[in-house]
């Protein structure tokens, strides 16, 4: 099992930059993908980025390509989400989560989930 915290939200303007973090707590934190999903208000959850175990293999929702940026640090058991041009419709509580893949992540969601961290983009 792995406990998920995740920091770094917080109120921007359009256009602006944050940098998500998830730590993880456990020596497996290796064995996990990792990923990235997000809630706004009034809508279901939805997938944002996920990362492979070894980090070598990414997968993005079409929406944030271009834009964000997952990487990890295994040797922090450290997520990353680097989030560049962000528009008001980014914003959502952003949830980190552990699975399986990254390719499963996209359709299957994660099977450990952190606490969420509010991000609020104003025009």
């Amino acid at each position: 099992q792995v406990q998920l915290v995740e920091s770094g939200g917080g109120l921007v303007q359009a256009g602006d930059s944050l940098r998500l973090s998830c730590a993880a707590s456990g020596r497996t934190f290796s064995s996990y993908a990792m990923g990235w999903f997000r809630q706004a208000p009034g809508k279901e959850r939805e997938f944002v980025a996920a990362i492979s175990r070894s980090g070598g293999s990414t997968n993005y929702a079409d929406s944030v390509k271009g834009r964000f940026t997952i990487s990890r640090d295994n040797a922090k058991n450290t997520v990353y989400l680097q989030m560049n041009s962000l528009k008001p419709e980014d914003t959502a509580v952003y949830y980190c989560a552990a699975g399986l893949t990254a390719q499963a992540m996209g359709v299957k969601g994660g099977n450990y989930w952190g606490q969420g961290t509010q991000v609020t983009v104003s025009s």
